[in-house]
């Protein structure tokens, strides 16, 4: 078998003009070019279309990550692909990635085998500079920020209560702590500083959540740098940073249209992680491919129990977008593995494992049904090693909670082996499926930031309580007292187990989720609360993806996936 990017560069495309007008009626004045197989879509083409009614859409997500993968993003492509050929006008709307796990670990976000976005290698590389411009949106607001303290501190803003880091999209743990301004008097005023990466930056969280540049221009204003003396938030606003960075913003605002290896219409437009920030592609994006489309098919990131939740309570309670129906997805080899097996055996047949992992698919399809109200589909990405008693075994464990279970092969056969889950989807939104209580949020707004996050890791992530240092549990009450309890939480935790506990796998009940830090990202209007052992700065593995990266004597990427 052809490996992803082979496969990508054998295929097909068709000029990005010609899938825009024939697939969705955009004309080229609407669009800006990149290239002949990727565009923009002019923000004023988008306000054309508030008046459209809303197609149908479709989450998708996945079981908790596993060493073997899932293929969420394949499923995703796969799917939208599927609902074309089946007759369902579909747009696939999913985000960017970043180029630290590109040259880390977890790989590109672009689909794999024959379900995948094209360009494959400029979608995974660079693809139109928006995180490089929110980067720099990040970095200019930090250097505003040191060069005011420099330049007299007229706003009295504490050195040592700066809560804004630079950042890199790279993974770099050399840069997680760091002290700057060294060198004397000239360079500033020492302190203690570090980075995050890019998709952990508010300037991402902003961007992926404004609803127009005016708005992103309000939200940039609101962040929140540091405090005074007297523990009083400098904002950006303050710093007349917010100006600027919108005007670095302005173009990679505007959502990017590629397309399918099928040469059916994609949207992929910002991408903060779901670990470590709310996983979801930009609302524009999505709210855009709602007025093209008569389905839209998304994703969220990681497992249903972080890029999920966050999609329900802070995307859909922000914008007010409600999924019809959710695909969840899984894997034998990932089910085998939360039940105990080792990486390295999860080819071979072993229905007792199997049988225990199990535990884990039915979590996250009750809080799917039960706690975001909404219908589900079990799609199984197929392997060959899967044998028909472990498919038996999962799908008669599976019938007591009345969902669907469907084996998909879009990986080897791209949307006609994901035709059968297609149909189950229509089924649901059309009506003919199962019935829920209907969509709802975990949590009511109005509650305390403590009751917030308390709600989610009891309903959640089957957890017993919550607990906080005094200091963390002070600063949440300061930020309670201030005015920010109605924000909705981001909680920042490993995306491998329920738990805090990445080695935790299955479905751990009765453990406790501990509070680390707590952040307030005002701007994007929600507050973060760190969880465990999580870095918003990843490393690389001891072998790198980016070893394998090259470029031949042709010109030609190879060795990415």
């Amino acid at each position: 078998m052809a490996s992803d990017i082979e496969i990508a560069q054998a295929a097909t495309l068709q000029r990005i003009t010609q899938v825009a007008a024939d697939k969705l009626g955009i004309g080229d004045e609407h669009l800006e070019p990149y290239g002949h197989t990727k565009a923009k879509i002019s923000l004023d083409y988008i306000d054309s279309l508030k008046d459209k009614p809303n197609g149908k859409l479709i989450l998708v997500t996945a079981i908790s990550p596993t060493p073997a993968g899932e293929g969420k993003t394949t499923t995703t492509v796969g799917l939208g692909d599927a609902l074309n050929r089946i007759g369902k006008k579909t747009l696939v709307c999913l985000r960017e990635p970043s180029l630290g796990p590109v040259f880390g670990m977890k790989g590109g976000a672009a689909g794999g085998g024959h379900a995948q976005v094209v360009p494959m290698e400029d979608i995974n590389l660079h693809f139109t500079g928006d995180f490089n411009a929110i980067q720099l949106a990040n970095n200019l607001l930090a250097a505003m920020l040191d060069n005011h303290i420099h330049h007299g501190n007229e706003l009295n803003i504490d050195v040592r209560r700066i809560a804004w880091k630079r950042v890199l999209d790279m993974n770099d743990r050399a840069l997680r702590d760091i002290t700057c301004s060294l060198g004397g008097p000239g360079n500033g005023y020492p302190r203690e500083d570090g980075f995050d990466i890019v998709v952990a930056s508010e300037v991402m969280a902003i961007f992926c959540l404004a609803t127009s540049i005016k708005d992103l221009k309000e939200r940039l204003g609101n962040i929140v740098v540091g405090y005074t003396k007297d523990q009083k938030p400098v904002t950006a606003r303050d710093l007349k940073a917010h100006g600027a960075m919108t005007v670095l913003l302005k173009d990679a605002l505007k959502p990017n249209l590629v397309q399918t290896l099928e040469n059916n219409p994609a949207i992929l437009h910002g991408g903060p992680f779901a670990n470590i920030a709310h996983g979801c592609n930009s609302v524009i994006a999505t709210q855009t491919s709602l007025k093209l489309a008569d389905y839209v098919v998304t994703e969220a990131g990681f497992g249903a129990d972080l890029g999920a939740e966050k999609f329900i309570d802070i995307k859909c309670r922000k914008s007010g977008l409600r999924p019809d129906a959710v695909v969840l997805v899984a894997t034998i080899r990932a089910l085998k593995f939360h039940g105990g097996v080792d990486v390295k055996s999860l080819n071979t047949e072993n229905l007792d494992a199997l049988e225990k992992g199990i535990a884990n698919i039915e979590r996250h399809v009750q809080n799917i049904r039960e706690h975001y109200g909404l219908p589900c589909v079990v799609s199984i990405n197929n392997f060959t090693f899967d044998t028909p008693a472990e498919l038996k075994l999962l799908q008669d464990k599976m019938a007591k909670h009345e969902v669907p279970v469907i084996v998909a092969r879009h990986w080897a056969e791209g949307g006609k082996g994901a035709e059968d889950v297609a149909r189950a989807v229509v089924d649901i939104v059309e009506g003919r499926g199962q019935k829920t209580k209907g969509f709802q949020f975990v949590y009511d707004e109005s509650l305390p930031l403590m009751d917030k996050i308390t709600a989610i890791a009891t309903k959640i992530y089957g957890a017993a309580r919550v607990t906080a240092s005094s200091k963390v549990a002070g600063e949440i009450k300061k930020l309670q007292e201030a005015g920010y309890g109605h924000y909705p939480v981001c909680v920042a935790k490993t995306q491998y187990s329920f738990s805090t506990d990445a080695n935790a796998k299955g479905a751990p009940s009765g453990h406790t989720l501990d509070i680390r830090e707590v952040r307030l990202a005002a701007g994007a209007e929600f507050i973060v609360m760190v969880c465990g052992d999580i870095m918003t700065m990843p490393g690389l593995p001891k072998v790198p993806s980016a070893e394998k990266i090259d470029l031949d004597d042709d010109g030609k990427v190879v060795g990415l996936f």
